[in-house]
């Protein structure tokens, strides 16, 4: 109001539903999404007045979010941290002695090995030559085995970046439960990084970007609500609500 700006043009630029943006005014939490979409909504609409977006999230935390569970048992996340000290009486040996100890057993088998081979009275000659067939043989299997793998595993990982238009609140989660983006607004100008993982979960607070996935571009269709994603190479499944990752 102080500004003379109205809701509408507010809403257009921040993509933020003009319900929900009259709901930060009133501090009625009850009628938006959850915490992570408040938070988000929080630092798009500071950005867009000119606000300390930052200090608005962290009063919103303080005041109406409830404490973590690391925060009500300070006493149990310090016995955890205590029990994986090393006792004073307990030190475990250096490396150095460890490297050491490990080269004087490989130079005794050495030698033990030696004067095995001279007992036996096989030419050393015809020993190296069967040694180094063996040896690059095994190499060579090895080497091919690992270029197979590779190759495998490449082929069933998807390449996803992001362009946003405007800001926009990303959430993405790759494999088992990584946060590549860990729940912030990415905004114009913005430089893509491609990510890459057999399977992501995505949650977009609006529809103001543009995804690609694999180098082809996918519009992300109007929504009233965040948009979940759940892609692979097999393809992408939208998510329902209650699905979508939140990165809290």
């Amino acid at each position: 109001m102080r500004a003379r700006v109205d809701v509408s043009e507010i809403e257009a630029r921040t993509k933020i539903r003009a319900k929900y943006l009259r709901a930060l005014e009133n501090e009625e939490w009850d009628l938006l999404p959850g915490p992570t979409f408040v938070r988000s909504f929080l630092r798009t609409y500071a950005h867009a007045l000119g606000l300390d977006g930052k200090a608005l999230v962290e009063e919103y935390r303080l005041r109406c979010e409830p404490p973590s569970e690391a925060e009500l048992q300070p006493v149990i996340a310090g016995a955890r941290r205590s029990r994986g000290r090393t006792s004073p009486g307990g030190s475990a040996p250096s490396r150095g002695y460890v490297l050491a100890t490990a080269g004087v057993i490989g130079l005794i088998i050495l030698l033990l090995v030696g004067l095995l081979t001279g007992k036996s009275g096989a030419p050393p000659a015809k020993v190296d030559k069967a040694h180094k067939h063996i040896a690059g043989r095994t190499t060579g299997s090895a080497h091919t085995s690992s270029s197979a793998t590779r190759g495998a595993s490449d082929a069933r990982r998807v390449a996803l970046s992001f362009q946003p238009s405007a800001p926009v609140y990303v959430c993405l989660i790759a494999g088992k439960g990584r946060k590549v983006i860990p729940g912030v607004i990415i905004q114009p100008p913005y430089t893509p990084t491609t990510y890459h993982a057999a399977h992501f979960d995505l949650t977009l607070g609006n529809n103001a970007v543009t995804m690609y996935v694999d180098g082809k571009a996918v519009t992300i269709p109007a929504s009233s609500r965040a948009i979940g994603y759940s892609i692979s190479k097999s393809g992408r499944r939208l998510l329902e609500p209650g699905e979508m990752p939140t990165c809290q």
